[in-house]
């Protein structure tokens, strides 16, 4: 598969490998920096997994196990800090960089492998990544080491990239069900490119797809042995009941893609695949855009019969990073890629200085852009204050009550010092989070109970219970935005149900 080429640009050797090192360092570096002086709290997605870390399984209700392993390792050797959650994903993205160094090295030359990780390591997508915790993280470092080992496979008889592929691809199940598109991607191309369809004769690939199956057959068994409940929560995600078609969802999706990928790279990758349409590509562009390209279209109907959220076809932008890089290096377009580096570069530095003064930044005609992610600290320590006011008047709370996963997930994390336990309000069906899942109030549990909700009433909660009682109503600011008002009861004398 490899193209020599661009032996040209291979004229340093080992020196653009050890070059890349000290940019992706020195990259590292900045962004361990701008995660320090973040000023915003978890979101509730980070607090969830965090807590999820707290309760090693093989599944959790709304993703594979990966993520929660990989923060419960971090916060075991840094500590529970915002930091140390947060800690792994700058160091992981790092590690792909690298990763797609040695893709497009081994496809074109070390030059192209050195840009392609510094594209890569500096999109916007990746920029913002790097500071929250998620399952993309683990995702597309999978995702790289997977599609290297595919690369392997076609230039070696050797059973390594096999056993490379498959454990790949294992733990990319593992962090996140977006991984089955490699399978996808992998058919277009042994379909569409006559020179990968021997691997269909190859006994390496299945041995691959066997390691990988077993990897991710613990998930499997945990999500049968809980009515499949990840599943379940991927389908609701999808939410294909709606309207038949949302060309406006699928425009908005494909918009975004400019700001995931950056505007000249994802404008560059659309000029790509309309040549490849028209008269076709060298054979390492073939197998890259056959990598990205059909995550984009999946997706994007996804997004016109539904919805689609910006980072989706995330995965599609390894191979897409590479492909564009080597392109922009064979046509003498320095321009385009210095610009485009430029754009990323100055974006990167805004996001950190955005973070640093979350709560004080308001956007005309969109508010404080951070609002989602502040004022849960402050909420939780409300919490905790009127907990420990009841505890001095001698009427203490024997547990706390919340009706909504945003809420459970911020008061677990940041009252995690409180003995007083944190139950979820479940409804009569199915869980719909993993709280719903794993720590449903019942009866019998400790009462009484301190409902906390963001509603201006008790709601359903309180009509379960024989007392439902207003101890106290605040607004707790979020940064610029307006204030999230919180309001507690003192709840009573549950009703079995």
């Amino acid at each position: 598969m490899a193209t020599r080429a661009g032996a040209a640009g291979d004229q340093h050797g080992a020196g653009w490998l050890r070059t890349l090192i000290a940019v992706l360092g020195v990259l590292l570096a900045i962004r361990l920096l701008a995660l320090g002086v973040n000023a915003t709290d978890l979101f509730f997605d980070e607090a969830q997994y965090w807590s999820w870390s707290l309760e090693p399984a093989f599944g959790y209700y709304s993703k594979p196990p990966l993520i929660a392993w990989i923060i419960g390792a971090a916060t075991g050797a840094c500590g529970m800090s915002e930091f140390c959650v947060r800690l792994p994903s700058p160091i992981i993205h790092t590690a792909t960089a690298l990763v797609v160094y040695g893709l497009a090295a081994r496809l074109y030359d070390r030059r192209t492998g050195f840009w392609s990780a510094v594209v890569f390591a500096t999109l916007p997508g990746v920029s913002l990544s790097a500071g929250i915790i998620s399952t993309d993280v683990p995702l597309l470092l999978f995702w790289a080491v997977t599609l290297y080992g595919f690369v392997r496979l076609l230039d070696t008889e050797r059973w390594w990239p096999a056993l490379l592929l498959g454990l790949a691809l294992g733990l990319g199940l593992n962090a996140k069900y977006a991984m089955v598109y490699f399978g996808l991607s992998a058919a277009v191309y042994i379909v569409v490119v006559p020179e990968g369809r021997c691997l269909l004769r190859d006994a390496r690939i299945y041995a691959a797809l066997l390691i990988g199956g077993l990897l991710i057959a613990p998930n499997l068994i945990w999500n049968a042995q809980n009515s499949f409940a990840t599943f379940a929560h991927t389908a609701d995600n999808a939410k294909w009941s709606g309207p038949l078609v949302n060309p406006g969802e699928a425009l908005e999706f494909f918009g975004a893609q400019l700001g995931v990928f950056g505007p000249i790279l994802f404008a560059s990758l659309l000029v790509i695949a309309a040549r490849a349409w028209r008269r076709g590509l060298p054979s390492p562009d073939r197998l890259l855009l056959a990598f990205a390209l059909p995550v984009i279209v999946v997706v994007t109907a996804q997004a016109l019969l539904s919805r689609a959220h910006a980072n989706w076809a995330a995965v599609s932008y390894v191979s897409a990073s590479v492909l564009v890089t080597a392109t922009l290096i064979r046509e003498l377009s320095w321009r385009w890629l210095k610009a485009s580096l430029a754009l990323h570069a100055a974006i990167l530095a805004g996001i950190g200085l955005a973070t640093a003064a979350a709560g004080s930044i308001r956007l005309p005609g969109a508010g404080d852009p951070f609002a989602r992610t502040l004022g849960w600290r402050a909420l939780a320590e409300e919490t905790a204050a009127v907990l420990a006011e009841a505890r001095r008047a001698g009427k203490p709370f024997g547990a706390v009550l919340t009706e909504d996963r945003a809420v459970t997930a911020e008061l677990i994390y940041y009252m995690r010092e409180e003995a007083t336990p944190v139950f979820a309000w479940r409804e009569h069906g199915r869980p719909r989070d993993h709280y719903e899942l794993t720590r449903a109030y019942v009866n019998g549990a400790p009462e009484p109970v301190l409902l906390v909700t963001l509603r201006r009433t008790a709601g359903r909660p309180g009509d379960a219970f024989a007392l439902a009682e207003p101890v106290l109503q605040r607004d707790i600011a979020a940064g610029a935005g307006p204030a999230r008002r919180v309001a507690f009861y003192r709840l009573e004398g549950f009703k079995a149900r």
